[in-house]
């Protein structure tokens, strides 16, 4: 047996490999991850609810959205001071006031009607509605039980889908790693065979 040194190859071409590789991997990764984590959360909705000073009106006076959506109350520069305080005690933007920026969310468990009123002007109608419609059924996290469901952590997801992407990384950091070794130009050994015709002949 002996120690042949492999022949070393252009450095610009194994810098471009070991680039290229590296680029491979890193979006292997990402996708690898946002493939994991991704479709897990949905896009709420934000919706806005101003005042029609002029006729002491909400605007819309009545907003149909989904749990988990926000409803922001927005006015600015109006001649009269305005709120906005659910009949239910639900939520409430506070003393009335000419500038108003409140937000909120109807969390999971507050679907149906919520009536709202501006305080200074409920005598006059400026009553509002906001109609809360059950989140879908893919949107709510079903509890997991059974000792095949995997450990979940304390945001309640499971380990076992990022087990898998750790492996897949390691082994590609060592696809990487083997790679730029073999790119490097380091010795390698091999057997090499007496060539007996050769011998026999000479």
């Amino acid at each position: 047996m002996a120690i042949v040194p492999k022949t070393k190859k252009n450095p610009i071409a194994s810098y471009l490999l070991m680039r290229r590789a590296s680029l491979t991997f890193a979006i292997m990764v990402t996708v690898s991850a946002f493939g994991t984590m991704g479709g897990a959360e949905s896009i709420n909705e934000e919706v806005v609810v101003t005042v029609d000073g002029t006729n002491l009106r909400f605007s819309p006076s009545t907003v149909t959205i989904t749990e988990g959506d926000t409803v922001r109350f927005f006015w600015s520069g109006e001649l009269l001071a305005h709120n906005a305080v659910s009949e239910e005690g639900l939520f409430d933007s506070g003393d009335p006031s000419r500038e108003v920026d409140y937000l909120f969310t109807f969390e999971l468990g507050t679907n149906g009607t919520h009536t709202y009123v501006c305080e200074p002007h409920e005598e006059v109608g400026m009553i509002g509605t906001i109609n809360v419609e059950p989140a879908p059924a893919g949107d709510v996290p079903e509890p997991e039980t059974g000792p095949e469901t995997g450990n979940l952590n304390d945001s309640g997801e499971s380990w076992i889908p990022f087990f898998g992407l750790e492996i897949v990384a390691a082994i590609m950091l060592f696809a990487v790693i083997y790679h730029f070794g073999r790119t490097q130009g380091l010795v390698e050994t091999r057997l090499l065979i007496p060539d007996t015709d050769h011998q026999d002949g000479g």
